[in-house]
Protein backbone atom coordinates (compact mmCIF):
# COMPACT_ATOMS: atom_id res chain seq x y z
CA UNK A 1 0.00 0.00 0.00
CA UNK A 2 1.36 3.42 -0.91
CA UNK A 3 0.54 6.73 0.73
CA UNK A 4 -0.35 9.87 -1.14
CA UNK A 5 2.23 12.62 -1.49
CA UNK A 6 0.50 14.61 1.22
CA UNK A 7 0.66 11.66 3.63
CA UNK A 8 4.41 11.17 3.29
CA UNK A 9 6.37 12.20 6.42
CA UNK A 10 8.69 15.14 6.12
CA UNK A 11 12.12 13.96 4.98
CA UNK A 12 15.00 14.54 7.39
CA UNK A 13 17.72 17.01 6.39
CA UNK A 14 20.35 15.68 4.01
CA UNK A 15 22.93 15.53 6.78
CA UNK A 16 20.65 13.48 9.03
CA UNK A 17 18.79 10.20 8.81
CA UNK A 18 15.58 9.30 10.58
CA UNK A 19 15.44 6.74 13.37
CA UNK A 20 13.50 4.44 11.04
CA UNK A 21 16.24 4.72 8.41
CA UNK A 22 18.80 3.87 11.08
CA UNK A 23 16.88 0.82 12.29
CA UNK A 24 16.53 -0.45 8.72
CA UNK A 25 20.25 0.11 8.14
CA UNK A 26 21.19 -1.75 11.33
CA UNK A 27 18.88 -4.71 10.77
CA UNK A 28 19.54 -4.83 7.03
CA UNK A 29 23.33 -4.91 7.38
CA UNK A 30 23.78 -6.83 10.64
CA UNK A 31 21.01 -9.46 10.43
CA UNK A 32 18.96 -11.44 7.91
CA UNK A 33 15.75 -10.21 9.49
CA UNK A 34 13.47 -8.49 6.95
CA UNK A 35 14.48 -4.84 6.70
CA UNK A 36 14.60 -2.85 3.47
CA UNK A 37 17.50 -0.42 3.61
CA UNK A 38 16.14 2.92 2.42
CA UNK A 39 19.37 4.91 2.60
CA UNK A 40 23.02 3.96 2.17
CA UNK A 41 24.93 7.13 3.02
CA UNK A 42 26.92 8.56 5.89
CA UNK A 43 23.94 9.95 7.84
CA UNK A 44 22.18 6.58 7.57
CA UNK A 45 25.37 4.80 8.62
CA UNK A 46 25.72 7.13 11.62
CA UNK A 47 22.17 6.50 12.82
CA UNK A 48 22.27 2.84 11.80
CA UNK A 49 25.39 1.97 13.75
CA UNK A 50 23.98 3.81 16.75
CA UNK A 51 20.97 1.47 16.43
CA UNK A 52 23.17 -1.63 16.19
CA UNK A 53 22.49 -2.68 19.82
CA UNK A 54 18.78 -2.86 18.95
CA UNK A 55 19.59 -5.41 16.27
CA UNK A 56 21.59 -7.28 18.90
CA UNK A 57 18.61 -7.23 21.25
CA UNK A 58 16.44 -8.87 18.58
CA UNK A 59 19.08 -11.49 17.80
CA UNK A 60 19.62 -12.24 21.47
CA UNK A 61 15.94 -12.70 22.20
CA UNK A 62 15.49 -14.97 19.19
CA UNK A 63 18.53 -16.99 20.30
CA UNK A 64 17.35 -17.34 23.90
CA UNK A 65 13.85 -18.59 23.06
CA UNK A 66 14.82 -22.03 21.66
CA UNK A 67 17.37 -22.53 24.43
CA UNK A 68 14.79 -21.90 27.12
CA UNK A 69 12.22 -24.08 25.35
CA UNK A 70 14.68 -26.96 25.17
CA UNK A 71 15.31 -26.73 28.90
CA UNK A 72 11.58 -26.64 29.63
CA UNK A 73 11.05 -29.70 27.43
CA UNK A 74 13.73 -31.66 29.27
CA UNK A 75 16.82 -30.94 27.19
CA UNK A 76 20.11 -30.48 28.97
CA UNK A 77 22.03 -27.19 29.34
CA UNK A 78 24.64 -28.28 26.78
CA UNK A 79 22.02 -28.81 24.10
CA UNK A 80 20.31 -25.53 24.98
CA UNK A 81 23.63 -23.71 24.78
CA UNK A 82 24.59 -25.23 21.41
CA UNK A 83 21.27 -24.24 19.85
CA UNK A 84 21.45 -20.75 21.34
CA UNK A 85 24.91 -20.25 19.85
CA UNK A 86 23.73 -21.53 16.46
CA UNK A 87 20.85 -19.07 16.15
CA UNK A 88 22.95 -15.86 15.86
CA UNK A 89 25.13 -17.58 13.28
CA UNK A 90 22.04 -18.28 11.21
CA UNK A 91 20.63 -14.80 11.70
CA UNK A 92 23.83 -13.28 10.30
CA UNK A 93 24.44 -15.90 7.57
CA UNK A 94 27.63 -16.71 9.46
CA UNK A 95 29.19 -13.44 8.32
CA UNK A 96 30.48 -12.48 11.75
CA UNK A 97 32.10 -15.87 12.20
CA UNK A 98 33.57 -15.58 8.71
CA UNK A 99 34.89 -12.15 9.66
CA UNK A 100 36.51 -13.61 12.74
CA UNK A 101 38.22 -16.31 10.70
CA UNK A 102 39.42 -13.86 8.05
CA UNK A 103 40.70 -11.43 10.65
CA UNK A 104 42.57 -14.21 12.44
CA UNK A 105 44.19 -15.23 9.15
CA UNK A 106 45.13 -11.62 8.42
CA UNK A 107 46.60 -11.01 11.85
CA UNK A 108 48.45 -14.31 11.83
CA UNK A 109 49.90 -13.91 8.35
CA UNK A 110 52.78 -11.62 9.38
CA UNK A 111 52.37 -9.91 5.99
CA UNK A 112 52.28 -6.17 5.24
CA UNK A 113 48.87 -4.51 5.48
CA UNK A 114 48.08 -4.79 1.78
CA UNK A 115 48.96 -8.47 1.59
CA UNK A 116 47.09 -9.21 4.82
CA UNK A 117 43.97 -7.55 3.42
CA UNK A 118 44.23 -9.66 0.28
CA UNK A 119 44.48 -12.80 2.43
CA UNK A 120 41.34 -11.71 4.28
CA UNK A 121 39.42 -11.31 1.00
CA UNK A 122 40.16 -14.85 -0.15
CA UNK A 123 37.24 -17.26 0.06
CA UNK A 124 39.14 -20.03 1.85
CA UNK A 125 39.93 -20.15 5.57
CA UNK A 126 43.49 -20.65 6.75
CA UNK A 127 44.79 -22.45 9.86
CA UNK A 128 44.57 -19.36 12.09
CA UNK A 129 40.95 -18.88 11.08
CA UNK A 130 40.03 -22.50 11.71
CA UNK A 131 41.59 -22.51 15.17
CA UNK A 132 39.94 -19.20 16.06
CA UNK A 133 36.51 -20.45 14.97
CA UNK A 134 36.73 -23.78 16.78
CA UNK A 135 38.04 -22.30 20.02
CA UNK A 136 35.57 -19.42 20.06
CA UNK A 137 32.53 -21.64 19.47
CA UNK A 138 33.69 -24.11 22.11
CA UNK A 139 34.09 -21.33 24.66
CA UNK A 140 30.71 -19.82 23.79
CA UNK A 141 28.89 -23.13 24.16
CA UNK A 142 30.75 -24.00 27.38
CA UNK A 143 30.02 -20.63 28.97
CA UNK A 144 26.35 -20.65 27.98
CA UNK A 145 25.97 -24.23 29.15
CA UNK A 146 27.20 -23.24 32.59
CA UNK A 147 24.76 -20.32 32.68
CA UNK A 148 21.84 -22.53 31.61
CA UNK A 149 22.83 -25.13 34.20
CA UNK A 150 22.25 -22.52 36.89
CA UNK A 151 18.82 -21.47 35.58
CA UNK A 152 16.96 -20.76 32.36
CA UNK A 153 16.76 -17.09 33.32
CA UNK A 154 20.51 -16.76 33.75
CA UNK A 155 21.12 -18.51 30.44
CA UNK A 156 18.61 -16.36 28.58
CA UNK A 157 20.02 -13.15 30.05
CA UNK A 158 23.53 -14.25 29.08
CA UNK A 159 22.45 -14.85 25.49
CA UNK A 160 20.73 -11.47 25.21
CA UNK A 161 23.50 -9.54 26.95
CA UNK A 162 26.17 -11.09 24.75
CA UNK A 163 24.25 -10.34 21.54
CA UNK A 164 23.61 -6.71 22.48
CA UNK A 165 27.20 -6.19 23.59
CA UNK A 166 28.49 -7.70 20.35
CA UNK A 167 26.65 -5.08 18.30
CA UNK A 168 27.60 -2.34 20.73
CA UNK A 169 31.24 -3.20 20.03
CA UNK A 170 30.50 -2.49 16.38
CA UNK A 171 29.03 0.88 17.33
CA UNK A 172 32.16 1.81 19.24
CA UNK A 173 34.33 0.64 16.33
CA UNK A 174 32.42 3.09 14.10
CA UNK A 175 33.32 6.10 16.23
CA UNK A 176 35.14 9.22 15.10
CA UNK A 177 38.82 8.72 14.38
CA UNK A 178 38.68 5.04 13.37
CA UNK A 179 39.76 4.84 9.70
CA UNK A 180 38.67 2.37 7.03
CA UNK A 181 41.29 0.01 5.64
CA UNK A 182 39.64 -0.13 2.22
CA UNK A 183 37.75 2.46 0.15
CA UNK A 184 34.80 0.07 -0.27
CA UNK A 185 32.70 -2.33 1.77
CA UNK A 186 30.92 -2.06 5.11
CA UNK A 187 34.05 -0.86 6.88
CA UNK A 188 34.33 2.15 4.58
CA UNK A 189 30.61 2.87 4.87
CA UNK A 190 30.54 3.08 8.67
CA UNK A 191 34.10 3.84 9.81
CA UNK A 192 34.22 7.12 11.72
CA UNK A 193 30.49 7.67 11.32
CA UNK A 194 29.38 7.68 14.98
CA UNK A 195 30.27 10.65 17.21
CA UNK A 196 32.33 9.68 20.23
CA UNK A 197 29.80 11.18 22.62
CA UNK A 198 27.05 9.03 21.12
CA UNK A 199 29.17 5.89 21.35
CA UNK A 200 30.08 6.62 24.97
CA UNK A 201 26.45 7.30 25.89
CA UNK A 202 25.31 4.04 24.30
CA UNK A 203 28.04 2.12 26.14
CA UNK A 204 26.93 3.60 29.47
CA UNK A 205 23.24 3.00 28.72
CA UNK A 206 23.86 -0.63 27.73
CA UNK A 207 25.91 -1.28 30.87
CA UNK A 208 23.17 0.11 33.10
CA UNK A 209 20.47 -1.77 31.18
CA UNK A 210 22.35 -5.07 31.49
CA UNK A 211 22.71 -4.60 35.22
CA UNK A 212 19.04 -3.66 35.59
CA UNK A 213 17.92 -6.71 33.60
CA UNK A 214 19.96 -9.00 35.85
CA UNK A 215 18.94 -7.30 39.10
CA UNK A 216 15.99 -9.70 39.76
CA UNK A 217 18.62 -12.46 40.05
CA UNK A 218 20.37 -10.52 42.82
CA UNK A 219 22.96 -7.80 43.25
CA UNK A 220 25.91 -10.08 42.41
CA UNK A 221 24.24 -11.01 39.11
CA UNK A 222 23.65 -7.33 38.30
CA UNK A 223 27.27 -6.47 39.05
CA UNK A 224 28.42 -9.42 36.95
CA UNK A 225 26.27 -8.28 34.01
CA UNK A 226 27.73 -4.78 34.11
CA UNK A 227 31.24 -6.23 34.39
CA UNK A 228 30.55 -8.50 31.42
CA UNK A 229 29.64 -5.56 29.18
CA UNK A 230 32.64 -3.50 30.28
CA UNK A 231 35.07 -6.41 29.95
CA UNK A 232 33.74 -7.26 26.50
CA UNK A 233 34.10 -3.68 25.32
CA UNK A 234 37.64 -3.49 26.72
CA UNK A 235 38.72 -6.65 24.91
CA UNK A 236 37.03 -5.50 21.71
CA UNK A 237 38.82 -2.16 21.91
CA UNK A 238 42.17 -3.92 22.32
CA UNK A 239 41.44 -6.00 19.23
CA UNK A 240 40.24 -2.93 17.33
CA UNK A 241 43.45 -1.05 18.06
CA UNK A 242 45.51 -4.06 17.00
CA UNK A 243 43.61 -4.33 13.71
CA UNK A 244 43.91 -0.61 12.97
CA UNK A 245 47.68 -0.79 13.48
CA UNK A 246 47.95 -4.02 11.48
CA UNK A 247 45.62 -3.22 8.57
CA UNK A 248 45.73 0.59 8.64
CA UNK A 249 42.02 0.64 9.46
CA UNK A 250 38.90 -1.48 9.83
CA UNK A 251 37.04 -3.70 7.38
CA UNK A 252 33.75 -5.56 7.48
CA UNK A 253 35.70 -8.64 8.59
CA UNK A 254 37.11 -6.73 11.54
CA UNK A 255 33.60 -5.72 12.58
CA UNK A 256 32.57 -9.37 12.53
CA UNK A 257 35.58 -10.35 14.61
CA UNK A 258 34.86 -7.62 17.15
CA UNK A 259 31.28 -8.84 17.51
CA UNK A 260 32.27 -12.45 18.10
CA UNK A 261 35.14 -11.70 20.47
CA UNK A 262 33.08 -9.28 22.57
CA UNK A 263 30.15 -11.72 22.74
CA UNK A 264 32.48 -14.50 23.87
CA UNK A 265 34.09 -12.31 26.51
CA UNK A 266 30.70 -11.31 27.88
CA UNK A 267 29.59 -14.96 28.05
CA UNK A 268 32.75 -15.99 29.91
CA UNK A 269 32.29 -13.27 32.53
CA UNK A 270 28.60 -14.12 32.91
CA UNK A 271 29.45 -17.79 33.45
CA UNK A 272 31.62 -16.95 36.45
CA UNK A 273 30.41 -16.87 40.03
Amino acid sequence: MTDSFEDQPEAPPADRASFADGVRFAFGTLTVLPARITRWDRPAARTGMACAPLAGLAVGLLAAVPGVLLLVLGGGPLLAAAVTVAVPAGLTRGLHLDGLADTADGLGSAKPAGDALRIMKQSDIGPFGVVALVMLLLVQVAALSQAYADSWARGALAAVTAAVTARLAMTLASRDGVPAARPEGLGAAVAGAVPRTTAAALAALTTVAAAAAALPLGLPAAARAAAAVLAALFVADRLLRRCVRRFDGVTGDVFGALAEVSATTALVVLALG
